[in-house]
């Protein structure tokens, strides 16, 4: 029988396994990190998220030079005209199937990648800068670290932005060339009639990043698995803040003595001013106390900027307000405006003072977010 010339159509590898799991690995960190964002309660798993990210970021710009062909950066680093030529081939119903990156997702994952970087990095200046935490704690000011917020929800944004667009030239080339690219990324393989590059599948590497991911998820999240109801898991820990033992004394003996830190200056001094009068209390303390604890005070008051708490309370009152009371500031307000009236009403709580029936961490005077759960009600 005479030789057709039609060429065979043979299953080729395209994508090694660790391009493969890095793939769904970084687009299950960042929804994750994205999803829990919008409550600070969860800034623990969002840590997480965040951390995952970056190290499988890294992961890539290395795999980027040293990987499989289809994974290489050269592979797919296409010039503007070969992009604008692809997108009107496919306007025109000519473009041209690319067994690898196409000119368009090339230029796409770069823009991702790029913008991964940029998440990445605003995120480990807010975390140190705002929070207080991670490896750049103490090296990046609260100021500085509260800007990068801005910028870390601004480049995240574009990056769900540009993940949408890129899912939608999935789909798209997809139905072009009538290909499942999804499985492709999911089984590695392509159908091609041309001469197949060899590629290595690399399985050590990629179950080795796997089970590094899963090993350090069950090591960052081991708290949760041994706490108790006496000793439940504080996700974050911070550094003693500045005591006074007259300060923790006298006022611990009624209530929780609440750290100077939650309030300014100028209130605690009007609070000593009339401590004959401390909330139909009469405290009677002689000059001398009121001198220790007063200076205590107004040292470390929330102008000291020593939490992030701090911070915020500052700036959420006016410098021609006063309060007595932590629970009248904006700051304290608009966090606890969610909170059902049943969790105040509760005989677990019965008071908006007392802090430490859904605080973990309120002795200490740090209020972190993640440190913080709603009481269970009987």
């Amino acid at each position: 029988m005479p030789d057709s010339g039609k060429k065979i159509e043979s299953r080729i590898l395209v994508w090694d396994l660790p391009t493969r799991i890095f793939h769904w690995l970084f687009v299950i960190s960042f929804t994750t990190a994205w999803i829990v964002s919008e409550n600070d309660r969860f800034l623990y798993e969002h840590v997480f998220a965040g951390y995952v990210f970056f190290g499988l970021l890294i992961f890539r710009l290395i795999w980027g030079w040293v990987g499989s062909h289809y994974a290489l950066f050269r592979s797919f680093a296409y010039d503007w005209p070969s992009v604008t030529s692809y997108l009107k081939g496919l306007l025109s119903g000519s473009a041209q199937r690319h067994i690898g990156h196409n000119p368009a997702g090339g230029w796409a994952i770069f823009a991702l990648l790029i913008l991964a970087v940029l998440v990445s990095v605003t995120g480990l200046l807010t975390f140190g800068g705002e929070e207080g935490h991670g490896p750049l704690a103490g090296f990046v000011s609260y100021d500085v670290g509260n800007a990068m917020k801005e910028g870390h929800e601004i480049f995240a944004s574009l990056m769900l932005f540009l993940v949408f667009i890129h899912v939608s030239g999935v789909i798209v080339e997809s139905f072009f060339h009538r290909e499942n690219l999804v499985r492709a990324m999911i089984t590695g393989f392509k159908s091609s009639t041309d001469e197949p590059v060899k590629i290595g599948v690399y399985a050590l590497v990629g179950i080795m990043m796997f089970f590094t991911v899963l090993g350090s998820a069950a090591l960052y999240f081991r708290g949760y698995v041994t706490q108790t109801d006496a000793e439940p898991f504080i996700p974050f820990t911070s550094p003693p803040l500045p005591t006074n033992t007259s300060w923790e004394t006298e006022c611990g003996e009624c209530h929780l003595a609440f750290h100077p830190t939650l309030l300014p200056a100028r209130s605690w001094k009007l609070m000593m001013e009339q401590q004959h009068k401390h909330f139909d209390e009469d405290l009677d303390y002689d000059e001398e106390t009121v001198a220790e604890i007063l200076h205590f005070l107004i040292t470390n008051a929330s102008e000291s900027g020593l939490t992030e708490a701090a911070h915020k309370i500052d700036k959420s009152v006016s410098k021609s307000n006063a309060p007595l009371r932590i629970t009248e500031t904006r700051y304290w307000k608009k966090k606890h405006e969610e909170i059902e009236d049943r969790y105040w009403k509760a005989k677990e709580v019965k008071s908006k003072t007392n802090c430490a029936a859904c605080h973990l961490d309120a002795k200490t005077g740090w209020f972190e977010d993640s440190n913080m759960r709603l009481p269970k009600l009987k």
